[in-house]
């Protein structure tokens, strides 16, 4: 089967089928475009939802990933995200291997197809050109027959007749034999123009036209393969990506699988659990004896002078059912938290207490790096004195140095109210002030304030009544106590800001009386004037005791 045979006379049909061919192609190419800007814009909204509901830094929703529930969406969200890549690989792969090969091939086969028919039209021209000289010589042949013919008709006509002279009839007789010449010549010539036509004739049906649909019937075919290799590709470049997506889908089934409801249900257990033990029976209060009801009041009134007789009356009030209480209308007011989160129950409280630790000790180890490094660097600057002064990295090193004992100080603040929350100690010496006779009732004070979920005082007379007992009992135990004697000076190396209880604020270069020195737990207890005393940190003072003072010892 060629066409150059088949349709040896179908040159214009050819022309129209071969250009509805590129057609075709310029039609799948923009169909495969668009398919790529499907991809690319599926990709981008895959993205933006990704991105949508990832979880905001520094935000409350990060704190909700710590669930596998939550942390199996997010990976679901991470999986989409490279979902959405292999989309974005698609649509390049297609422009980069079916779009543009084929638009180079459309071009290409555009000049070829011009090239073609340029060459069929030119041997179209010709064998018309032929013709057209067959033709004319047929009909000069024609015409020198027919006046070859009159003329010997006319030379018979004047042969015949008598009175025609000799001298006309001998011309009439020349004039036949020339027209009867040239009728033979142009027999031959019309012999010869056709036998040359014939041959082109042959030739164009036979050779040429053959030759040049066989080269448009070769392309063609080019272009329908091309066009049957394009759509494989089209079909690879899905499956390329196959592989990935399917891992994709297995990272989501596979994180839909790590979820653990126990695990879950045990994070809100530890978010919210407030150590507290559920409140007891409810005691019946007999309102039937109005003049017992009239001394407990009396007794309530006066508890300030029997309240070391009856130390456990507050133990009776209401705040018990802290469930069922109402907050403090004054501390929510007032929205500020309590430095060792007292305002928590137990349970968060040690919680963000060991959360404060660990953040604490970070810092730590960042100044103690710090302080290590600025001190090669001025190790180096001691052995290579051109490489910088050595004593320029004094003020950095012992403000470093200064830093970290003011971080391991407040660690070891929030170590002691940790130890005290997980009952590692009977209570925390935080400001000093008071001695192991008076701790108990610190102890006492501090599990009161607890009594509550948030830490927070009810507005229930009976904890007031108690504070008013114990408050007076406690002062009067220390107003007794004599002052006690200054055992020598100290000098403010730095300045201290007392903001806890029985810490006393101190400038820098002041100088002050030390009445009690430093027991091993890192304070120093010091006075201003007489009402005015309080603890400071050992570090942070120069002390100098009086030698004649028992046990006088000097720190620097």
């Amino acid at each position: 089967m060629s066409w150059g045979t088949e349709l040896w006379d179908q040159f214009d049909n050819l022309e129209k089928h071969t250009q509805w061919g590129i057609d075709v192609l310029e039609k799948y190419i923009k169909f495969v475009k668009e398919r790529t800007e499907i991809e690319l814009s599926y990709a981008k909204q895959l993205r933006n939802l990704s991105k949508k509901y990832q979880p905001k830094k520094n935000s409350k929703e990060e704190d909700e990933y710590k669930y596998t529930s939550c942390k199996a969406f997010l990976s679901t969200l991470n999986e989409m995200n490279d979902y959405a890549g292999q989309h974005e690989l698609i649509s390049e792969n297609m422009t980069a291997q079916i779009m543009v090969d084929l638009a180079r091939y459309v071009q290409e086969l555009k000049q070829e197809r011009k090239s073609n028919f340029h060459d069929g039209r030119k041997a179209q021209q010709h064998i018309e050109t032929c013709w057209k000289q067959l033709e004319a010589s047929k009909r000069r042949f024609e015409r020198d027959c027919k006046e070859a013919d009159r003329a010997q008709q006319y030379f018979e006509k004047m042969d015949a007749d008598i009175n025609v002279t000799k001298a006309d009839v001998e011309k009439a007789r020349q004039q036949a034999q020339v027209r009867h010449q040239m009728a033979e010549d142009s027999k031959a010539d019309y012999s010869s123009v056709l036998q040359k036509f014939n041959q082109e004739q042959h030739a164009y049906y036979h050779a040429h036209i053959p030759g040049i649909f066989q080269k448009i019937q070769e392309m063609e075919e080019r272009r329908i393969v091309r066009l049957g290799e394009s759509m494989k590709m089209y079909a690879e470049v899905d499956r390329q990506v196959m592989p990935i997506i399917g891992k994709c889908l297995d990272g989501i089934v596979k994180a839909a699988e790590s979820i653990d409801q126990k695990n879950d249900s045990q994070l809100v257990v530890e978010a919210y659990k407030s150590g507290f033990e559920p409140p007891g029976d409810v005691e019946f209060e007999d309102y039937s004896q109005p003049m017992q009801r009239a001394v407990s009041d009396h007794s309530l009134s006066s508890s300030r002078g029997e309240g070391k007789a009856e130390p456990k009356f507050a133990g009776k009030s209401k705040g018990k059912l802290w469930p069922f209480i109402k907050k403090n209308k004054l501390s929510l007011k007032l929205g500020a938290t309590p430095e060792d989160f007292s305002n928590l129950p137990p349970e968060q409280r040690r919680k963000k207490l060991q959360q404060k630790v660990d953040e604490l000790n970070k810092d730590i180890q960042k100044e103690v790096d710090q302080r290590d490094a600025i001190t090669k660097m001025k190790d180096v600057y001691l052995r290579n004195p051109q490489m910088g002064d050595p004593a320029s990295l004094d003020h950095k090193l012992a403000e470093v140095s200064h830093n970290i004992e003011k971080l391991r100080l407040e660690a070891q603040k929030f170590e002691a109210w940790l130890a005290e929350v997980e009952g590692r100690l009977p209570a925390r010496r935080q400001s000093g002030l008071y001695d192991s006779q008076t701790a108990p009732a610190v102890n006492n004070c501090v599990q009161d304030r607890e009594s509550s979920p948030d830490g927070s005082y009810t507005e229930e007379q009976s904890q007031e009544s108690e504070a008013k007992v114990l408050a007076p009992d406690f002062d009067d135990e220390f107003d007794d106590e004599e002052p006690l004697p200054a055992i020598g000076t100290c000098k403010a190396l730095y300045t201290f800001e007392g903001q806890n209880e029985g810490t006393i604020s101190v400038a820098e270069g002041e100088t002050l009386y030390v009445i009690e020195e430093d027991k091993g737990d890192g304070w120093t207890r010091i006075r201003r004037s007489e009402d005015e005393e309080g603890y400071v940190p050992t570090s942070y003072v120069q002390v100098y005791l009086d030698k004649n003072a028992k046990g006088a010892k000097t720190y620097i």
